[in-house]
């Protein structure tokens, strides 16, 4: 069977690619191991831990109603996991089939087989389902290798137990267990751990470093770590390591080595969030051209090319940051190359966002990379306590501020923290890609009163014009007059 376009991995960059290269007129196949198409995201990721954390949101929001307003309950919520469970798995299966739909729709041929590469124009195609064709060998002129990633689990902590889970295992939510202890404070067990402490597990967390999200900016974790640490009773260990994991009976008895804690104790379970790998073995990419580096990513141009003129890598696998929106717009791009349009992947800004409570979202240059790179920027904050609707909802430890070049007064890079935080950086990443200067988001009418208002005003801090904040503006140097 030969198809012009094929698409190893039906996730989030690789529909995309798909469904883009079908629309340019191709003829597609994509070639994907499970059964429905959505990868990562969509059925163990981004998508079931985003509904799950929004159970977790209204809980903290309700435990909000009491402890400030005074409106009491007579009881405690009463957690149905199954029905939990249920809920989750309704809106898994409602995406999935409705990107099976979009498939047909647009005549992509979707293949369940697991594919490896024979060489650089053949894919030998393995499974048990009816769609792999005779002799189970597919060729083709073009290859999109979208195969994402999976957790990262270090040999000491695989110990055979299903009560040491990695985010897979976390989000099947076999049950809600009295005690957990989350290995790595990054996003994905920050974001499980609330999860999990919201329906009633008591959870500890250890980093291996000083604080958590270590890389992300140390203004926008504060108000989360202290978030966590209530959350977590005091149970965030720091600058501490495990030593090793064993099982004991129904339990999970752990070492610890550091400064914060110091010997053993015992959970019901533990997730091991320390991080993902591209899945870039086994594929038989030895078989090509392609060159991957020593990290297991897949070198690339910004066409998306690879090394091999007959495949293009996409996604997790072309390297960091393991987002599912840079995925999508990579994706694009290497459909559009294929298609024979001189597209390029040359973002400015690919927003990050931590989906906890508070949020976190970033995007652009960040404080951090500034100083690392010796680069002169101004950094503006507006804190959340000066905004009206901040405060009507009891969220003022939040904070958005702006990173701007001092010449251009271009922006540069922007980062908040707070409920919504997600849904907020959007515009920064519009005004980012645009080369938008600060009085070009000073000068846009805001809705009053909306958390979106806190870009502008923080922006207007920058030209000591925010009216919430007195910030005298900066004198003109003798030059300049």
């Amino acid at each position: 069977m030969h198809s012009p376009v094929v698409v190893l991995g039906g996730g989030p960059g690789g529909y995309a690619a798909a469904f883009l290269a079908a629309d340019e007129g191709l003829d597609v196949a994509i070639v994907e191991a499970e059964p429905r198409l959505g990868g990562t995201c969509l059925l163990r990721g981004c998508i079931p831990s985003k509904a799950l954390l929004h159970v977790a949101k209204v809980i903290s929001e309700v435990d909000s109603l009491r402890e400030e307003w005074g409106v009491e309950y007579n009881e405690k919520p009463k957690i149905d996991v199954d029905k939990v469970r249920a809920r989750k798995e309704k809106v898994i299966s409602n995406l999935t089939g409705g990107l099976g739909q979009l498939a047909k729709r647009r005549n992509v041929t979707v293949i369940q087989a697991r594919g490896t590469f024979l060489n650089s124009t053949t894919l030998k195609l393995e499974g048990d389902d009816q769609s792999i064709p005779e002799g189970g060998e597919l060729t083709f002129d073009h290859c999109i290798l979208a195969t994402g990633s999976i957790p990262a689990m270090p040999a000491a902590f695989d110990i055979g137990s299903d009560r040491v889970m990695d985010s897979t295992g976390a989000l099947a939510l076999a049950d809600i267990p009295e005690t957990m202890l989350v290995v790595g404070g990054g996003y994905i067990g920050l974001e499980m751990g609330s999860v999990y402490a919201h329906l009633g597990t008591k959870v500890t967390v250890v980093e291996l470093m000083d604080g958590l999200l270590p890389g992300a900016d140390r203004d926008l974790v504060k108000p989360l770590a202290k978030r966590i640490d209530k959350m977590c009773e005091g149970r965030v260990l720091l600058n501490t390591k495990v030593g090793s994991i064993a099982e004991d009976g129904d339990k999970i008895e752990v070492t610890f080595e550091g400064p914060a804690h110091f010997g053993h104790e015992k959970f019901d379970r533990v997730l091991v969030s320390i991080g993902r790998r591209p899945v870039t073995r086994g594929l038989g990419l030895e078989n090509t051209q392609v060159v991957v580096n020593d990290r297991g990513f897949v070198e690339c141009d910004a066409q998306q090319r690879t090394a091999d003129p007959h495949i293009f890598a996409i996604g997790d696998v072309a390297g960091d940051p393991m987002l599912a929106h840079k995925a999508s717009h990579e994706g694009r791009v290497a459909a559009e190359v294929i298609a024979g349009k001189p597209s390029v992947f040359d973002k400015a800004a690919i927003p990050a966002v931590v989906f906890t409570d508070p949020e976190i979202a970033w995007a652009g240059l960040t404080e951090g990379e500034a100083k690392a790179a010796g680069r002169k920027v101004d950094v503006e904050v507006y804190p959340w306590a000066a905004s009206g609707r901040a405060q009507a909802l009891g969220i003022t430890d939040g904070l958005t501020k702006w990173l701007v070049d001092p010449e251009t007064h271009r922006v540069l890079g922007c980062g908040i923290v707070g409920s919504g935080a997600g849904e907020l950086i959007a515009e920064a990443v519009l005004a980012i890609e645009m080369g938008c200067e600060v009085h070009d988001i000073t000068e846009s009418v805001h809705p009053h009163p909306t958390l979106s208002e806190t870009l502008m005003n923080a922006g207007e801090v920058h030209l000591g014009t925010a009216t919430e904040i007195y910030k005298p503006k900066r004198k003109p140097s003798p030059a300049a007059s």
